[in-house]
């Protein structure tokens, strides 16, 4: 067990592995929440074939509807539209 200050200098920050589109971030998260898309569209009232279609990145995901689906899924909205926001590359 790894406790106290001391032992801070053993953590290494993980290597990025792979990019995660803005669609694969909503179904990643969905998937996490255990919900299908239809679930979500019913929770939502966003359409499932509109929903199918943000996760596969054919239309874009939309501040509003990044608003509604954070909201269902119980994440920010910045979690679904900046999947790879790097904090200390844009500082």
């Amino acid at each position: 067990m790894i406790t106290g200050e001391n032992n801070m200098n053993e953590y290494h920050l993980a290597k990025k592995m792979c990019d995660v589109s803005i669609g694969e971030s909503v179904k990643i998260i969905r998937e996490l929440q255990e919900l299908s898309q239809n679930q979500l569209a019913e929770l939502t009232g966003i359409p499932q074939s509109t929903l199918s279609a943000i996760e596969h990145d054919k239309i874009n995901l939309g501040l509003e509807r990044a608003k509604i689906l954070a909201k269902a899924l119980k994440c920010h909205p910045a979690a679904l539209v900046f999947p790879g926001w790097d904090v200390d590359c844009a500082a």
